[in-house]
């Protein structure tokens, strides 16, 4: 029997439960990472293999794009006009009147329109293909496609990959400009700022940069929302309970994702 040193004092519970934590939450984090990593290759793989169907690509075009662009133009006009009536309130008793059109279009453009369109898709599109995935696996339909030789990848997470990433700039692009467009008829409306003034203090201000990373961002979070949505869906396990589960996940997964992903452009692009 080991016999432990007259010096020696044991860890209080608290330290060691708290580096237990850090450790499960490690390996949790390093399991998934693995698991998105290896995924995308497989994915990237289906593609050059041209084993993914333009047919399943545009059905999940039109479910990503056409049926999330009312919700899309909602959000959009509604950072817009956000924007403009707290501008108004804010600078324009300390401001020439003008800036306010820099303040809405360069908000709106860089960060408000890709990251509040992404965390509505988020919630419409993400949870949707965790939840559908995540069925299919917890009723065999999955191992369905492997007993019959087709690749659940190419058929079923490939399209949802290529579609995110097509779709989603096409929606910041359209949440960008109905928010320019909301933000300056509500400073129109509470600032009584008319639209040559506005256009001129949007223009005052602007890069030809901004609209490239507005999009990049985009293209980064198109990638990132069905590829962990597609991730996690097929790592459910436990019946109805585990689907739920495992979406709710998915979703507070996702949204970190796009916060810290946000996080790391400015350093990366704006310096």
């Amino acid at each position: 029997m080991k016999r432990q040193s007259p010096g020696a004092l044991p860890l209080p519970a608290p330290i060691v439960n708290w580096f237990a934590g850090v450790g499960r939450a490690s390996t949790v984090t390093l399991e998934h990472a693995g698991g998105l990593g290896l995924l995308a290759w497989q994915i990237l793989q289906a593609i050059v293999g041209l084993r993914v169907s333009l047919r399943s690509v545009l059905n999940q075009m039109y479910i990503m794009g056409i049926q999330s662009l009312p919700i899309v133009l909602v959000t959009g006009s509604l950072a817009g006009i956000v924007t403009s009536q707290q501008g108004g309130y804010q600078m324009t008793s300390a401001m020439p009147a003008y800036v306010l059109g820099s303040l809405v279009v360069e908000t709106v453009v860089l960060e408000m329109g890709p990251v509040l369109t992404a965390l509505v898709l988020v919630g419409r599109i993400g949870a949707r293909i965790t939840a559908e995935l995540g069925t299919m696996v917890v009723s065999e339909q999955i191992d369905a496609f492997e007993s019959l030789g087709r690749d659940p990848v190419a058929i079923l997470a490939a399209p949802r990959v290529i579609a995110g990433v097509l779709v989603l700039p096409l929606l910041v692009g359209i949440a960008d400009f109905i928010g320019i467009v909301a933000g300056m008829g509500a400073a129109y409306l509470t600032a009584g700022l008319g639209v040559d003034s506005f256009l001129y203090g949007a223009q005052l201000f602007w890069h030809s940069w901004d609209l490239l990373y507005s999009l990049t961002k985009a293209v980064v979070f198109g990638l990132a929302i069905p590829l962990i949505s597609v991730h996690m869906g097929l790592k459910t396990k436990g019946g109805a309970e585990g689907v739920g589960i495992t979406t709710t996940q998915a979703v507070m997964f996702m949204t970190l994702t796009i916060l810290i992903l946000d996080a790391m452009f400015p350093p990366l692009m704006l310096n």
